[in-house]
């Protein structure tokens, strides 16, 4: 299913939901950060997905990241919460959701680079690389946040 982010666009539609979701930034040893060019909208990002009923938010972001990308991680702090509600995703459904997104840190345990249903690309990337990737603003800023290592989580208010 395709989706499209508006992003402080004053033509977007109107927000149906709100689903809680999960993002993490994960670096290897070299300080390089794990990306995925995700094949829904074509944009690099950083993994993450949405928390399924009977999982707690951390085992939701371990097999966000183990589905998407093959990597194994374990989460180790909260970078953000991502509430903006100027950013809307539509689908092709018909469904548009407000974002709504926790943003984890995480260091990987063990796995091996894979592609996914949801990623076309998987890889390490290193910091003066990002620059030439097409990232979405809003994963823009969990990437500024997580890599200013900040000493409490990011929100809005």
């Amino acid at each position: 299913m395709a989706r499209t982010d508006h992003y402080h666009d004053p033509n977007a539609p109107k927000a149906t939901n709100i689903v809680v979701a999960v993002s993490a930034f994960v670096q290897d040893e070299h300080g390089r950060l794990l990306m995925i060019r995700r094949t829904d909208n074509d944009l690099y990002s950083i993994p993450g997905g949405a928390q399924e009923v009977g999982e707690t938010i951390g085992q939701a972001v371990i097999r966000e990241i183990k589905e998407e990308t093959g990597i194994d991680v374990e989460p180790t702090d909260i970078i953000g919460i991502y509430s903006d509600p100027k950013h809307v995703i539509a689908y092709t459904d018909g469904e548009v959701r407000q974002q709504f997104s926790i943003c984890f840190r995480a260091r990987p345990t063990g796995g091996n680079l894979r592609l996914s249903n949801e990623s076309s690309e998987v890889r390490w990337v290193s910091r003066e690389d990002l620059g030439v990737l097409n990232i979405h603003p809003s994963i823009q800023l969990r990437i500024k946040h997580g890599f200013d290592e900040r000493s409490t989580p990011y929100f809005a208010v």
